[in-house]
Parts: structure tokens; sequence; C-alpha cells
């Protein structure tokens, strides 16, 4: 319960910090802080091996959030010192991150709700089936948060060809061998 709601409390600060910041360096630098903070979270709940009786789909939905704000922390690093961005386009993919990140939040908060909620006249039929809906749904918000970032890269690669240049994305983003986009 604590492991999830630490979660749950650090996706929302990134998000609030990425969506009310004025400045995007400065915002995304705060974000980012508040990741490195809420990393502790992160890491106990990868010690934990039973988060819920039966709750392997709870920890794997609480992880795949985690791995949701590492991928926008860890690019969105890179994006800030790209030159192929304009200031006006690295705001709008902050916001989508924000966007995505929101969104899953909510869904592992309302599963959280269900793991937690004793008084809920709920089969264990029912329960489950919400968790593995809120475990698919946080599953194509990863994979949403993957292509985002995959489709934003692309833009600065095609850039960078334009321009000749391409040697600097792919050291900002990763040699052929490492490349996930």
């Amino acid at each position: 319960g604590n492991l999830a709601q630490g979660i749950i409390n650090t996706t929302k600060q990134i998000v609030q910090t990425s969506t009310t910041a004025k400045n995007t360096l400065d915002g995304f630098m705060e974000a980012q802080k508040i990741f490195q903070q809420g990393k502790k979270y992160y890491d106990a709940l990868k010690a934990v091996h039973d988060v819920v009786k039966g709750g392997v789909k709870v920890k794997k939905s609480i992880e795949l959030v985690a791995e949701i704000s590492e991928i926008y922390v860890r690019n969105y690093q890179n994006m800030l010192a790209d030159p192929n961005y304009t200031p006006d386009e690295l705001t709008a993919i902050s916001a989508g991150y924000a966007k995505l990140l929101s969104e899953s939040a909510d869904v592992l908060q309302d599963l959280k709700n269900v793991v937690n909620i004793t008084g809920m006249s709920l089969t264990d039929a029912e329960r489950l089936a919400i968790i593995d809906n809120a475990y698919k749904s946080l599953l194509n918000y990863r994979n949403l948060v993957n292509y985002y970032t995959r489709k934003n890269i692309s833009v600065s690669y095609l850039r960078a060809k334009k321009k000749n240049d391409t040697d600097r994305v792919l050291a900002l983003y990763g040699s052929a061998d490492e490349r996930y986009w």
C-alpha cells in the first residue's frame, strides 16, 4: 500500500511539475529531482516479492508506472540537450509525457483502491478481472510512452539527417546496437 502510494505521489508530482513549470528546463530538472527522490519507492518495490496475496500483476502494474516515469526522465533529459527541437516543441513534448504519466498514475490509484478496499463487495474473480484490466491498461500506457519517445526522437533524427549531422543524435540516444527507437 505505502509503496504504491509513494509511486502514485511521485508520479503526480512529476506531472504537476511538468505541466506547471514556466521554464521547460527548470521544470524538467525539478521533475527529475522528484523522480530521484521517488526512486526509493521503486527500489523498495523491486525488493518486495508479494505486494498483495496473488498480486503478481499488481506488482507488475506498479513497476510499469515506475518504468513509464523512468522512460520520461531518461529520454526527456536527452531531448533537452538536442538542438533539433525548438523550445516550443520541448514544451509540447513535456506536456505529452505529463498527460501519459497522469493517466497511468490514475490507473494505479484505481488499482490501489480495488486492492485495499475490504468493504467492497467484490468476488475474487471480479477483483482479479479489475487488476488484470489495470495491468493491461498500464502496459498499453508504457507502450504508448515508448512509441511517443521513438516518434519524437525520429523527428530529431530526420532533421539531423537533412543537416548531415546524424552522429550527434546517435551519440545522444544510442548507437544502432543500443537503439530502441
